[in-house]
């Protein structure tokens, strides 16, 4: 089926973007409302566009729009196309949703800044590119959103660039992805290469005749690019530099938005992952590193934004490992990531809400009884939180608990690792994002005098209380029933697999409520006492590596960054001494003769004509000799 409406998903924003852009200062005063007004829009046609999915039969749900033949060469041809199926519109409803909800609460958060009006197009040009990423029908068409997002998040990231360590934050962001882009650049051409498609449907279609080796190749390509998108190890550095950005931003890219690519890009590629066990293998192991990386460095955070942003970095590092456990896991994947954008994006709101109420303090330790002062957003930040460390029946109960279960039941030993691996990341993260509740908003007040606590207004909390309904229901609406999984199955086959139970399933809600209630326990003996004002610096050795995020950019630093600074130094030295100094020395050579013969050259008839006779003699000479 086809519908004429999937592109005004991408051209209103995009349009509205350059719009603003293009007026520049005139459109300062009206043209946050603009933007907040289009992007409603956008999500008023998925809503639209889901009410008619949910009126046709399953297998009949996606539907298509040809916008123009793009490239046409020989028997390769590349429509630029959309395609709206169950998993895109799951995508384009979060993008457009949560990304609304985002523009309304930026309206007020952002009033005082001189350069409101750039920033509501930067998030509609975000907007534009995740959907086009989401709503492509091939990985070129793909590609260009995925290009895009890069962009958008170094334009919002590097947004107050006057700032010398925010400019080097965005830049440390764009390098990181374009490592990753690097990957994705790579499976299309393998792809072409194996199939002589890049289109979703051509490549599935004729995924069962390639080798192993060439699908081996492509999913282990797709996986670099998902961890340079989605800060998965061991391309993650950058995540925590990127709250450099202005609070919305972090809320847009850790919820909705450019975070939740590389999870699409797998759950989207699963007949490459399907056929090729290694590579979803590494997939598992990547997302069982990052949950637990991401964790750890949370427990040592004392800027509330940067432990959010380990907090998002664990949770995407579930949401990697799921995909990894084949179909019913792409759809748990799925399913939390949607959970995820309500609670996180609610989270992060609040984080920006309280700093709103603090002078843009971020730093926990100089928080403290803030519950009092801030009520709304201390309810809608704890919702959140009992959400995401996973307490019924609350909507991370139901999606990591679908990803913990099945993971235990994946075959053989690997179960109980990768089991045990998403047990221990629960209890951590209930620890952390306990002493994130603890610090912030009970015990005594630890704010300067100049400090005048308060709560924000409508605009901001707003949008925070609707997030927070979501991460209270969204997660039973989701699984009752099976529904999701039912929903996703056309794209994900996720109907055609049974899994054997190593532990039914109120065993492992148990084993998960248990660590959750010991990480719960731990943070609350550790942090119910007076916590003093500045970080102690008589810790042990594994709170040092924490702080300094498990030595990840000392680790950059050391082995890529030095030796390739002293490759481009003796490149530099070599260009300059060998190829430079071979073209400096034909030119010195060339001036040297230059001189010598030009000292010939004087101006006396006696010096021609002697000239000519030598000339005639070895002339005559050398036909002699040749005549011999």
């Amino acid at each position: 089926m086809t519908s004429n409406n999937l592109v005004y998903l991408i051209a209103l924003p995009l349009f509205s973007s350059g719009f603003l852009m293009m007026l520049g200062r005139r459109a300062d005063k009206w043209g946050h409302i603009f933007a907040t007004l289009i992007s409603a829009s956008a999500f008023g046609i998925g809503a639209f566009e889901f009410l008619q999915m949910l009126a046709r039969p399953s297998e009949s749900r996606a539907v298509t729009q040809k916008l123009f033949s793009w490239i046409s060469v020989g028997t390769f041809q590349v429509d630029a196309s959309l395609l709206l199926d169950q998993l895109s519109i799951s995508f384009v409803l979060l993008i457009t949703g949560v990304g609304t909800l985002i523009h309304i609460y930026s309206i007020a958060y952002m009033s005082h800044d001189l350069d409101r009006r750039r920033f509501f197009a930067f998030l509609n040009f975000f907007i534009a590119a995740m959907l086009l990423l989401v709503l492509g029908d091939s990985y070129l068409n793909l590609y260009v959103g995925w290009e895009g997002v890069g962009l958008a998040s170094y334009l919002l990231i590097g947004f107050w660039n006057q700032k010398p360590e925010y400019a080097t934050a965005a830049k440390k962001a764009f390098i990181a992805n374009r490592v990753g882009d690097v990957g994705l650049s790579l499976a299309i051409m393998i792809a072409f290469a194996t199939f002589g498609t890049v289109s979703f449907a051509g490549v599935e279609e004729k995924v069962s005749g390639a080798s192993t080796a060439a699908l081996t190749g492509i999913g282990l390509m797709l996986l670099l690019a998902a961890t340079g998108k989605s800060a998965q190890f061991p391309l993650q550095s950058w995540l925590g530099d990127a709250m450099a950005g202005p609070t919305p931003v972090s809320a847009l890219i850790h919820a909705a938005t450019m975070v939740t690519a590389g999870v699409y890009l797998i759950t989207r590629s699963n007949f490459i992952f399907d056929n090729a066990p290694t590579a979803q293998l590494c997939v598992v192991i990547i997302g069982a590193i990052t949950l637990m990386f991401g964790a750890l460095i949370g427990t040592a955070k004392d800027d509330i934004k940067k432990a959010l942003a380990a907090s998002t970095m664990s949770q995407i590092g579930y949401m990697i490992l799921a995909t990894g456990l084949g179909p019913v896991g792409y759809a748990f994947a799925i399913m939390h990531l949607l959970t995820h954008g309500f609670f996180k994006a609610g989270m992060f709101l609040g984080a920006g809400s309280v700093m709103h109420g603090m002078d843009d303090e971020v730093n926990m330790r100089k928080y403290g009884g803030l519950g009092k002062l801030m009520p709304i957003t201390a309810i809608t930040f704890g919702l959140g939180y009992l959400a995401i460390i996973g307490v019924p029946p609350f909507a991370g109960f139901y999606s990591k608990d679908k990803i913990i279960e099945t993971a235990f039941n994946s075959e053989g030993i690997k179960g109980l690792f990768i089991g045990g691996a998403a047990l221990l990341g629960a209890l951590v993260t209930a620890f952390y994002m306990t002493r994130v509740i603890i610090l912030t908003f009970t015990g005594a007040k630890r704010w300067d005098e100049k400090a005048h606590p308060h709560e924000s207004p409508f605009l901001m909390w707003g949008p925070m209380a609707i997030l927070a309904i979501g991460s209270v229901a969204s997660g039973f609406l989701l699984s009752s029933g099976n529904r999701f999984v039912s929903w996703l199955a056309p794209v994900v086959n996720s109907h055609e697999v049974e899994h054997a139970e190593r532990f039914q399933p109120v065993v492992v809600t148990t084993m998960a409520l248990v660590a959750v209630l010991i990480g719960v326990v731990i943070a609350i003996a550790k942090y119910r006492s007076d916590v003093p004002r500045v970080a102690p610096t008589n810790v042990n050795i594994f709170t040092k590596i924490a702080r300094r995020d498990l030595l990840q950019d000392d680790f950059n630093e050391s082995v890529l960054m030095r030796p390739g600074q002293a490759l481009t130094n003796f490149l530099v030295a070599t260009d300059e001494r060998a190829i430079d100094g071979a073209v400096r020395t034909v030119g010195a050579v060339v001036i040297g003769s230059s001189k010598g013969i030009r000292k010939t050259q004087n101006g006396f008839v006696r010096s021609y004509a002697l000239l000519i006779l030598l000339g005639a003699f070895a002339l005559l000479a050398t036909i002699w000799v040749v005549t011999l």
